[in-house]
Protein backbone atom coordinates (compact mmCIF):
# COMPACT_ATOMS: atom_id res chain seq x y z
CA UNK A 1 0.00 0.00 0.00
CA UNK A 2 1.57 3.34 -1.23
CA UNK A 3 0.08 6.70 -0.31
CA UNK A 4 0.18 9.86 -2.92
CA UNK A 5 -0.85 13.33 -2.26
CA UNK A 6 -3.75 14.88 -3.80
CA UNK A 7 -4.53 18.71 -4.28
CA UNK A 8 -8.22 19.64 -4.72
CA UNK A 9 -8.87 23.03 -6.57
CA UNK A 10 -11.99 24.42 -5.99
CA UNK A 11 -13.47 23.97 -2.54
CA UNK A 12 -17.38 24.22 -3.58
CA UNK A 13 -19.95 21.73 -4.47
CA UNK A 14 -17.61 19.82 -6.42
CA UNK A 15 -14.45 20.75 -4.30
CA UNK A 16 -16.63 19.12 -1.40
CA UNK A 17 -17.40 15.85 -3.18
CA UNK A 18 -14.06 15.08 -4.36
CA UNK A 19 -12.58 16.31 -0.75
CA UNK A 20 -14.89 13.38 0.42
CA UNK A 21 -14.55 10.92 -2.29
CA UNK A 22 -10.92 10.86 -1.43
CA UNK A 23 -11.18 10.18 2.46
CA UNK A 24 -13.61 7.50 1.47
CA UNK A 25 -12.10 5.12 -2.03
CA UNK A 26 -9.71 3.57 0.49
CA UNK A 27 -11.55 2.03 3.02
CA UNK A 28 -14.52 1.50 -0.21
CA UNK A 29 -12.23 0.08 -2.58
CA UNK A 30 -9.71 -1.35 -0.60
CA UNK A 31 -7.19 0.68 -3.22
CA UNK A 32 -3.19 0.00 -3.29
CA UNK A 33 -2.85 3.72 -4.14
CA UNK A 34 -4.37 5.77 -1.14
CA UNK A 35 -5.00 9.59 -1.48
CA UNK A 36 -4.07 11.49 1.35
CA UNK A 37 -5.63 15.14 1.10
CA UNK A 38 -2.52 17.44 1.05
CA UNK A 39 -3.99 20.99 -0.18
CA UNK A 40 -7.03 22.68 -1.01
CA UNK A 41 -7.49 25.83 -3.02
CA UNK A 42 -10.44 28.41 -3.09
CA UNK A 43 -10.75 32.22 -3.95
CA UNK A 44 -9.81 33.31 -0.49
CA UNK A 45 -6.59 32.93 2.11
CA UNK A 46 -9.60 32.93 5.02
CA UNK A 47 -11.90 30.29 2.56
CA UNK A 48 -8.94 27.73 2.02
CA UNK A 49 -7.84 27.54 5.62
CA UNK A 50 -11.57 27.29 6.90
CA UNK A 51 -12.27 24.14 3.92
CA UNK A 52 -9.38 22.87 4.39
CA UNK A 53 -9.93 22.61 8.65
CA UNK A 54 -13.33 21.24 7.33
CA UNK A 55 -12.66 19.03 5.03
CA UNK A 56 -9.66 17.12 6.56
CA UNK A 57 -6.50 18.90 4.18
CA UNK A 58 -2.98 19.19 5.52
CA UNK A 59 -2.93 23.17 4.15
CA UNK A 60 -4.61 25.56 1.79
CA UNK A 61 -3.99 28.27 -0.31
CA UNK A 62 -5.79 31.16 -2.64
CA UNK A 63 -3.25 30.31 -5.25
CA UNK A 64 -4.01 27.54 -7.69
CA UNK A 65 0.02 27.86 -8.61
CA UNK A 66 1.05 27.48 -5.02
CA UNK A 67 -0.98 24.07 -5.08
CA UNK A 68 0.04 22.87 -8.67
CA UNK A 69 3.91 23.71 -7.31
CA UNK A 70 3.61 22.10 -4.17
CA UNK A 71 6.56 19.21 -3.99
CA UNK A 72 4.06 17.19 -1.45
CA UNK A 73 0.94 17.36 -4.35
CA UNK A 74 1.53 14.02 -6.61
CA UNK A 75 -1.94 14.72 -8.46
CA UNK A 76 -4.23 17.31 -8.99
CA UNK A 77 -7.95 17.64 -9.05
CA UNK A 78 -9.84 20.67 -10.99
CA UNK A 79 -12.73 21.54 -9.57
CA UNK A 80 -12.88 25.12 -10.43
CA UNK A 81 -15.10 27.25 -13.17
CA UNK A 82 -14.16 25.97 -17.05
CA UNK A 83 -12.89 28.47 -18.02
CA UNK A 84 -9.51 28.78 -15.82
CA UNK A 85 -9.22 24.98 -16.52
CA UNK A 86 -7.03 25.41 -19.49
CA UNK A 87 -4.07 26.96 -17.51
CA UNK A 88 -4.31 24.62 -14.09
CA UNK A 89 -4.36 21.35 -15.74
CA UNK A 90 -1.37 22.33 -18.82
CA UNK A 91 0.13 23.91 -15.53
CA UNK A 92 0.13 20.26 -13.57
CA UNK A 93 0.57 18.16 -16.41
CA UNK A 94 3.97 20.21 -17.13
CA UNK A 95 5.07 18.62 -13.76
CA UNK A 96 3.95 15.40 -14.69
CA UNK A 97 1.51 15.41 -11.99
CA UNK A 98 -1.96 13.11 -12.91
CA UNK A 99 -4.88 15.35 -13.58
CA UNK A 100 -8.55 14.60 -12.59
CA UNK A 101 -10.30 17.85 -14.09
CA UNK A 102 -14.22 18.20 -14.13
CA UNK A 103 -16.53 18.76 -17.27
CA UNK A 104 -16.61 19.94 -19.32
CA UNK A 105 -12.58 19.58 -20.02
CA UNK A 106 -12.35 23.14 -21.52
CA UNK A 107 -14.07 26.34 -22.50
CA UNK A 108 -14.34 25.75 -26.26
CA UNK A 109 -12.58 23.03 -28.50
CA UNK A 110 -9.17 24.34 -28.30
CA UNK A 111 -8.64 24.61 -24.87
CA UNK A 112 -9.09 21.29 -24.69
CA UNK A 113 -7.34 19.97 -27.45
CA UNK A 114 -4.55 21.93 -25.76
CA UNK A 115 -5.03 20.12 -22.40
CA UNK A 116 -5.18 16.50 -24.57
CA UNK A 117 -1.29 17.74 -26.17
CA UNK A 118 -0.77 18.55 -22.60
CA UNK A 119 -1.38 14.91 -21.55
CA UNK A 120 -0.30 13.08 -24.46
CA UNK A 121 3.53 15.10 -23.90
CA UNK A 122 3.16 14.41 -19.94
CA UNK A 123 2.19 10.65 -20.68
CA UNK A 124 0.40 10.66 -17.45
CA UNK A 125 -3.18 9.89 -16.10
CA UNK A 126 -5.66 12.11 -16.77
CA UNK A 127 -9.50 11.49 -16.44
CA UNK A 128 -12.45 14.21 -16.96
CA UNK A 129 -15.54 14.25 -14.09
CA UNK A 130 -18.29 12.71 -16.04
CA UNK A 131 -19.91 10.73 -12.67
CA UNK A 132 -23.16 10.07 -13.91
CA UNK A 133 -22.08 7.44 -16.34
CA UNK A 134 -20.19 5.52 -13.30
CA UNK A 135 -23.75 4.68 -11.77
CA UNK A 136 -23.72 0.71 -11.67
CA UNK A 137 -26.72 0.46 -13.81
CA UNK A 138 -25.07 2.33 -16.11
CA UNK A 139 -22.05 0.85 -16.25
CA UNK A 140 -24.59 -2.58 -16.69
CA UNK A 141 -26.13 -0.91 -19.57
CA UNK A 142 -22.82 -0.40 -21.38
CA UNK A 143 -22.09 -4.14 -21.01
CA UNK A 144 -25.31 -5.33 -22.04
CA UNK A 145 -24.78 -3.35 -25.27
CA UNK A 146 -21.46 -4.25 -25.74
CA UNK A 147 -22.16 -7.58 -25.58
CA UNK A 148 -25.35 -7.69 -27.80
CA UNK A 149 -27.67 -8.48 -25.53
CA UNK A 150 -30.03 -5.68 -26.76
CA UNK A 151 -28.67 -6.29 -30.75
CA UNK A 152 -28.10 -3.78 -32.96
CA UNK A 153 -28.01 -0.39 -31.68
CA UNK A 154 -30.65 1.60 -34.22
CA UNK A 155 -32.09 4.49 -32.19
CA UNK A 156 -31.02 6.42 -28.51
CA UNK A 157 -33.49 9.01 -26.84
CA UNK A 158 -31.87 10.74 -23.99
CA UNK A 159 -31.69 13.83 -21.52
CA UNK A 160 -30.80 15.79 -19.11
CA UNK A 161 -33.40 17.60 -17.63
CA UNK A 162 -33.62 19.48 -14.53
CA UNK A 163 -35.93 22.71 -13.23
CA UNK A 164 -33.51 24.99 -10.79
CA UNK A 165 -34.66 27.75 -13.62
CA UNK A 166 -38.10 27.02 -14.25
CA UNK A 167 -39.36 29.66 -11.67
CA UNK A 168 -38.84 32.58 -13.86
CA UNK A 169 -38.75 34.49 -10.37
CA UNK A 170 -35.56 33.02 -9.57
CA UNK A 171 -32.85 35.23 -9.32
CA UNK A 172 -30.18 35.85 -12.07
CA UNK A 173 -27.07 34.24 -10.86
CA UNK A 174 -23.31 32.75 -12.06
CA UNK A 175 -25.62 30.32 -14.07
CA UNK A 176 -27.60 33.04 -15.94
CA UNK A 177 -24.29 35.28 -16.66
CA UNK A 178 -21.42 33.60 -18.51
CA UNK A 179 -22.27 32.56 -22.02
CA UNK A 180 -20.53 29.40 -21.33
CA UNK A 181 -22.51 28.23 -18.61
CA UNK A 182 -25.75 28.17 -19.85
CA UNK A 183 -27.45 24.57 -20.25
CA UNK A 184 -25.27 23.55 -22.86
CA UNK A 185 -22.41 23.84 -20.68
CA UNK A 186 -23.61 22.63 -17.66
CA UNK A 187 -25.89 20.01 -18.03
CA UNK A 188 -25.21 18.84 -22.04
CA UNK A 189 -21.96 17.39 -21.62
CA UNK A 190 -22.87 14.45 -19.31
CA UNK A 191 -25.85 13.37 -21.21
CA UNK A 192 -22.86 14.18 -24.30
CA UNK A 193 -20.50 11.65 -22.70
CA UNK A 194 -23.27 9.22 -21.72
CA UNK A 195 -24.70 8.88 -25.14
CA UNK A 196 -21.11 8.55 -26.53
CA UNK A 197 -20.22 5.59 -24.13
CA UNK A 198 -23.90 4.16 -25.19
CA UNK A 199 -24.32 4.60 -29.12
CA UNK A 200 -20.78 5.50 -29.89
CA UNK A 201 -19.64 8.09 -31.74
CA UNK A 202 -21.76 11.23 -33.31
CA UNK A 203 -21.15 11.46 -37.26
CA UNK A 204 -23.91 14.44 -37.60
CA UNK A 205 -26.28 16.44 -36.01
CA UNK A 206 -28.54 19.27 -35.94
CA UNK A 207 -29.76 21.48 -32.99
CA UNK A 208 -32.29 23.93 -31.73
CA UNK A 209 -31.42 26.32 -28.44
CA UNK A 210 -33.50 28.70 -26.71
CA UNK A 211 -33.72 31.15 -23.98
CA UNK A 212 -37.11 30.73 -22.20
CA UNK A 213 -36.98 33.50 -19.64
CA UNK A 214 -34.91 36.10 -21.41
CA UNK A 215 -34.86 38.55 -18.43
CA UNK A 216 -33.98 37.63 -14.81
CA UNK A 217 -33.76 40.15 -11.18
CA UNK A 218 -30.53 41.14 -10.28
CA UNK A 219 -28.94 42.79 -7.28
CA UNK A 220 -29.31 46.19 -9.20
CA UNK A 221 -32.75 45.41 -11.08
CA UNK A 222 -33.54 43.43 -14.12
CA UNK A 223 -30.95 41.76 -16.28
CA UNK A 224 -30.38 40.18 -19.39
CA UNK A 225 -29.88 35.95 -19.15
CA UNK A 226 -27.46 35.70 -21.46
CA UNK A 227 -27.32 31.70 -22.29
CA UNK A 228 -29.83 29.31 -23.23
CA UNK A 229 -32.19 27.07 -21.29
CA UNK A 230 -32.72 24.57 -23.13
CA UNK A 231 -31.49 23.20 -26.47
CA UNK A 232 -31.91 19.67 -28.30
CA UNK A 233 -30.73 17.72 -31.64
CA UNK A 234 -31.51 15.08 -33.60
CA UNK A 235 -28.28 13.16 -34.43
CA UNK A 236 -26.98 10.27 -36.65
CA UNK A 237 -24.30 7.64 -35.21
CA UNK A 238 -21.32 6.94 -37.10
CA UNK A 239 -22.81 3.19 -36.70
CA UNK A 240 -25.99 4.30 -38.54
CA UNK A 241 -28.29 4.72 -35.64
CA UNK A 242 -30.34 7.92 -35.16
CA UNK A 243 -30.58 10.10 -31.94
CA UNK A 244 -32.88 12.33 -29.44
CA UNK A 245 -31.16 14.33 -26.81
CA UNK A 246 -32.51 17.15 -25.34
CA UNK A 247 -31.32 19.56 -22.42
CA UNK A 248 -33.14 21.83 -19.75
CA UNK A 249 -32.77 23.45 -16.79
CA UNK A 250 -36.60 24.49 -16.82
CA UNK A 251 -38.47 21.53 -17.28
CA UNK A 252 -40.57 21.84 -14.68
CA UNK A 253 -40.76 19.24 -11.85
CA UNK A 254 -37.69 17.05 -13.08
CA UNK A 255 -35.17 17.30 -10.45
CA UNK A 256 -32.75 14.82 -12.46
CA UNK A 257 -33.67 13.80 -15.61
CA UNK A 258 -30.80 12.35 -16.54
CA UNK A 259 -32.40 9.79 -18.50
CA UNK A 260 -31.95 7.30 -21.89
CA UNK A 261 -33.83 4.65 -24.20
CA UNK A 262 -31.27 2.88 -26.12
CA UNK A 263 -33.53 0.73 -28.75
CA UNK A 264 -31.51 -2.33 -30.38
CA UNK A 265 -32.92 -4.66 -32.77
CA UNK A 266 -33.01 -7.51 -30.16
CA UNK A 267 -34.56 -5.16 -27.23
CA UNK A 268 -34.02 -2.11 -25.25
CA UNK A 269 -33.04 -0.34 -22.39
CA UNK A 270 -34.58 2.28 -20.32
CA UNK A 271 -32.72 4.18 -17.33
CA UNK A 272 -33.91 7.17 -15.05
CA UNK A 273 -31.74 9.24 -13.31
CA UNK A 274 -34.26 9.77 -10.36
CA UNK A 275 -34.12 6.27 -10.04
CA UNK A 276 -30.95 5.16 -10.30
CA UNK A 277 -30.47 2.22 -8.93
CA UNK A 278 -32.61 0.33 -11.28
CA UNK A 279 -31.64 -0.71 -15.17
CA UNK A 280 -35.12 -2.04 -17.08
CA UNK A 281 -34.61 -4.28 -20.08
CA UNK A 282 -37.23 -5.45 -22.25
CA UNK A 283 -36.38 -9.13 -24.58
CA UNK A 284 -37.71 -9.74 -28.02
CA UNK A 285 -37.44 -12.96 -27.65
CA UNK A 286 -39.89 -13.39 -24.02
CA UNK A 287 -42.15 -15.58 -24.08
CA UNK A 288 -45.77 -14.92 -25.10
CA UNK A 289 -47.49 -13.50 -22.00
CA UNK A 290 -44.30 -12.45 -20.36
CA UNK A 291 -43.17 -9.75 -22.41
CA UNK A 292 -42.69 -6.31 -20.81
CA UNK A 293 -39.79 -4.52 -19.32
CA UNK A 294 -38.17 -6.43 -16.59
CA UNK A 295 -37.09 -3.85 -13.69
CA UNK A 296 -33.34 -4.94 -12.98
CA UNK A 297 -32.47 -3.84 -9.31
CA UNK A 298 -28.51 -3.25 -9.20
CA UNK A 299 -26.79 -5.50 -6.67
CA UNK A 300 -23.23 -6.79 -5.84
CA UNK A 301 -23.52 -8.87 -9.29
CA UNK A 302 -23.17 -5.34 -11.35
CA UNK A 303 -20.15 -3.52 -11.73
CA UNK A 304 -18.77 -0.85 -8.43
CA UNK A 305 -21.70 -1.92 -6.23
CA UNK A 306 -20.15 -4.82 -4.33
CA UNK A 307 -17.59 -2.60 -2.18
CA UNK A 308 -21.09 0.01 -1.23
CA UNK A 309 -23.13 -2.83 -0.15
CA UNK A 310 -23.72 -6.62 0.40
CA UNK A 311 -27.50 -6.06 -0.44
CA UNK A 312 -29.72 -6.28 -3.80
CA UNK A 313 -31.54 -2.95 -4.16
CA UNK A 314 -30.19 -1.15 -1.55
CA UNK A 315 -28.37 1.42 -3.83
CA UNK A 316 -26.10 3.73 -4.24
CA UNK A 317 -26.24 7.44 -4.24
CA UNK A 318 -24.91 10.75 -5.71
CA UNK A 319 -21.58 10.34 -3.45
CA UNK A 320 -20.41 6.55 -4.73
CA UNK A 321 -20.44 8.22 -8.56
CA UNK A 322 -17.50 10.27 -7.03
CA UNK A 323 -15.82 8.18 -4.91
CA UNK A 324 -16.10 5.95 -7.95
CA UNK A 325 -14.22 8.21 -10.10
CA UNK A 326 -12.33 8.40 -7.25
CA UNK A 327 -11.34 4.77 -7.57
CA UNK A 328 -10.79 4.55 -11.38
CA UNK A 329 -8.48 8.05 -11.20
CA UNK A 330 -6.37 6.04 -8.59
CA UNK A 331 -6.09 2.91 -10.80
CA UNK A 332 -4.98 4.73 -14.15
CA UNK A 333 -2.36 5.94 -11.71
CA UNK A 334 -0.98 3.06 -10.52
CA UNK A 335 -1.07 0.96 -13.72
CA UNK A 336 -0.27 3.61 -16.10
CA UNK A 337 -3.03 2.40 -18.27
CA UNK A 338 -5.66 4.91 -19.78
CA UNK A 339 -9.17 4.88 -17.78
CA UNK A 340 -12.25 5.89 -19.52
CA UNK A 341 -13.02 8.86 -19.92
CA UNK A 342 -9.75 10.12 -20.73
CA UNK A 343 -9.50 14.27 -21.94
CA UNK A 344 -9.44 12.85 -25.49
CA UNK A 345 -13.25 11.48 -24.59
CA UNK A 346 -13.52 15.16 -22.78
CA UNK A 347 -12.66 16.88 -26.34
CA UNK A 348 -15.15 14.62 -28.41
CA UNK A 349 -17.74 16.56 -26.01
CA UNK A 350 -16.50 20.01 -26.95
CA UNK A 351 -16.88 18.90 -30.15
CA UNK A 352 -20.66 18.07 -30.36
CA UNK A 353 -21.16 21.35 -28.01
CA UNK A 354 -19.63 23.52 -30.80
CA UNK A 355 -21.50 21.30 -33.86
CA UNK A 356 -24.47 22.50 -31.31
CA UNK A 357 -23.74 25.90 -31.89
CA UNK A 358 -22.79 26.19 -34.71
CA UNK A 359 -25.76 23.80 -36.29
CA UNK A 360 -27.83 26.48 -34.50
CA UNK A 361 -26.40 29.49 -35.98
CA UNK A 362 -26.47 27.83 -39.68
CA UNK A 363 -29.93 26.30 -38.98
CA UNK A 364 -28.91 22.80 -40.79
CA UNK A 365 -27.52 19.83 -40.43
CA UNK A 366 -23.82 19.59 -39.07
CA UNK A 367 -20.90 17.43 -39.22
CA UNK A 368 -19.20 16.86 -35.77
CA UNK A 369 -15.37 16.57 -37.04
Amino acid sequence: MKSIGVGIIGAGYMGKAHSVAMKAVGPVFNTRLRPVCEMICTTTAEGAAARAKEFGFNSSTDDWRTLVNNPKVEAVVVASPQSTHRDIVTAALALGKPVFCEKPLGETVEDSEAMVAAAKAAGVANMVGFNYVRTPATQLAKQMIGAGEIGRVVHVRAEHTEDFLADPAAPAHWRTRDPATGTIGDLAPHMINGVLALGGPIATLVSDVQVVHPERMGPDGPEPVRNEDQAHFLCRFANGAMGSVTFSRVAMGRKMGYSYEITGTEGALVFNGEDQNALHFYRLDAPRGRVGFTKILTGPEHPDYLPFCQGPGHGTGYQDQIIIEAKDFLSAIETGEPIWPTFEDGLEVNRIIRAIRRSHAEQGWVSVK
